[in-house]
C-alpha cells in the first residue's frame, strides 16, 4: 500500500495546475469552478441555456441601479434563477459469476436543478433526482457567500470528505467513482444503510485564505460541517451530530494537498454504529492533464455486525482503501483515463478488491459525451477475477 501511494503521489508532483476564481454569486456558480475543488458545479445545457437567457432578459430592469435596502416588502435585487438538468444512461456488462452478465441497459442519473442568488451574496440551489421510479430531493441549500474567506451554508449538500465526492456525475469523467468514495464517503456506505449520494443535512462554514504568488491564488482552504449523520432526507435519529472537515493547501495554482476528517454516529434498525474516518489526498490538474490520489481509513462497525441476541459485534470494524488516477488529453475531444483502485472491507490484504481500468472520454460537445470503460477486477476475498465493460452517454439539456 505504501509503495502504491508513493508512486501515485510522485506522479502527481510531475504535473502543473489549473483553477478559476471562486464565483461571487449563484449565476456565476452554475458555470465556473470554485478555486478549490470542493463543490459541485452546475452548467446550462441545450434547452436550459436559451431559457435562462430569456428569463434573465425578462428580469433585467433598472432594479440593479436602485439603492440597496432590506425589508420583507423588498422584491428586487435577485438574480435571474438558472435552471438546468442532465441524464446519463448506458450498457453495463460483467463477467463475474452470479452477476447475470451485469445490469444491461439502465438509467444511471436524471437530474434537474435551479440556482440563483438574492441580494448578491445569498446563493441557493435545489436539485432533484429521477432514476426509474425513485424521485427524491438531492440538494437544497442556502449559502451566504459575501467573502471568499468565510461563508456559511445550511441545508442538504455534499459531505466534506474527499476530492471525488463533490463531482456531480455528469462532470465526473474517470469512468467510475473510486471504491473509497462509494464506501467511505456515504455514496453507498460501508455501514450498510447510509446510501445518500455522499450528502447529509446540516450547516457548514468554509473559506479560502491568503492570496499568494503573481496569480494571487489562495493558499489555504478550510471547511467544517455539522450534520445529522443519518443520510439525506432523514431527520436526526439519536440527538448526536457528525463533524466532518478538511484542511487544504494549494502551494502552486492547481496543485492541492488535503487532509479530511469525519467523526460521528449513525443509527438504523435500533443499532448505533460509530464512524471515525480520515483521508489523505492530492490533486493536480493543468491544461486538461489530471492526476489525483487518495487514501482513506475507517474505524467503526457495520450495522450487520451487531448480533441483537448476544449483544456482541463481529467483523473487524475497520476498512480502508486508496486509488490513483491519471487523465491524459489526446486532443480537444478525447481524454484517456487510467485508474488503479483498491479497497479492503476488513482493512487487511485478504479482503482487498482491486480494479484496473481504462476509460476514454469522448467529449464532442460540452453538453454531450460518450465514455466506454473496461475494468479488470481482482477480489482476494473470493479469490476471483472478472471483467467489467460499460459504455455511457451523458446529455445536458
Amino acid at each position: 500500500m505504501k509503495r502504491a501511494l508513493t508512486i501515485a503521489f510522485a506522479t502527481l508532483l510531475a504535473f502543473a495546475s489549473y483553477a478559476e476564481s471562486a464565483p461571487e454569486n449563484a449565476n456565476e456558480a452554475v458555470s465556473s469552478k470554485p478555486e478549490f475543488p470542493t463543490e459541485e458545479t452546475y452548467e446550462s445545457g441545450f434547452l436550459s441555456t436559451p431559457l435562462n437567457q430569456a428569463i434573465e432578459r425578462g428580469m433585467r430592469s433598472a432594479d440593479n441601479e436602485m439603492q440597496f435596502k432590506y425589508g420583507r416588502t423588498v422584491t428586487d435585487f435577485a438574480t435571474a434563477p438558472k435552471v438546468g438538468g442532465y441524464f446519463m444512461s448506458g450498457y453495463y456488462y460483467s463477467s463475474q459469476d452470479g452477476a447475470h452478465n451485469g445490469d444491461g441497459f439502465k438509467q444511471k442519473n436524471i437530474r434537474l436543478y435551479v440556482s440563483g442568488s438574492v441580494f448578491k451574496h445569498f446563493n441557493y440551489l435545489v436539485q432533484v433526482q429521477l432514476v426509474n421510479a425513485a424521485f427524491h430531493m438531492k440538494d437544497y441549500w442556502l449559502e451566504w457567500k459575501k467573502y471568499p474567506e468565510f461563508s456559511v451554508k445550511v441545508g442538504q449538500f455534499i459531505r466534506v470528505f474527499g476530492f471525488e465526492n463533490p463531482y456531480n456525475p455528469f462532470e465526473y469523467r474517470d469512468g467510475a467513482y473510486a471504491l473509497i468514495t462509494q464506501k467511505l464517503a456515504a455514496q453507498s456506505d460501508y455501514i450498510g444503510t447510509d446510501n445518500g449520494g455522499g450528502r447529509d443535512q446540516g450547516i457548514q462554514v468554509q473559506g479560502d485564505l491568503f492570496p499568494v504568488g503573481k496569480d494571487q491564488h489562495r493558499l489555504i482552504h478550510y471547511q467544517l460541517m455539522l450534520s445529522n449523520g443519518q443520510t439525506i432526507n432523514t431527520g436526526d435519529a439519536n440527538g448526536k451530530k457528525d463533524i466532518s472537515g478538511t484542511f487544504q493547501v494549494q502551494p502552486i495554482k492547481g496543485f492541492y494537498l488535503a487532509l479530511y476528517g469525519w467523526t460521528g454516529d449513525h443509527k438504523a434498525n435500533n443499532v448505533t454504529v460509530s464512524r471515525n474516518r480520515y483521508m489523505i489526498s492530492a490533486f493536480y490538474d493543468v491544461n486538461e492533464w489530471t492526476a489525483r490520489a487518495e487514501y482513506a481509513h475507517s474505524t467503526g462497525h457495520k450495522i450487520s455486525d451487531y448480533n441483537p441476541i448476544t449483544g456482541e459485534w463481529s467483523g473487524a470494524g475497520k476498512a480502508q482503501g486508496w486509488y490513483a488516477t491519471l487523465g491524459m488529453p489526446l486532443n480537444d475531444w478525447l481524454k484517456i483515463w487510467l485508474k488503479y483502485d483498491a479497497y479492503q472491507d476488513d482493512a487487511c490484504w485478504g479482503s482487498t478488491r482491486s480494479i484496473y481500468s481504462i476509460s476514454p472520454n469522448i467529449q464532442i460537445h460540452k453538453n454531450l459525451w460518450f465514455q466506454p470503460r473496461v475494468g479488470y477486477v481482482h477480489d482476494r476475498t473470493f479469490d476471483d477475477n472478472w471483467m467489467e465493460v460499460s459504455i455511457e452517454t451523458g446529455v445536458r439539456f
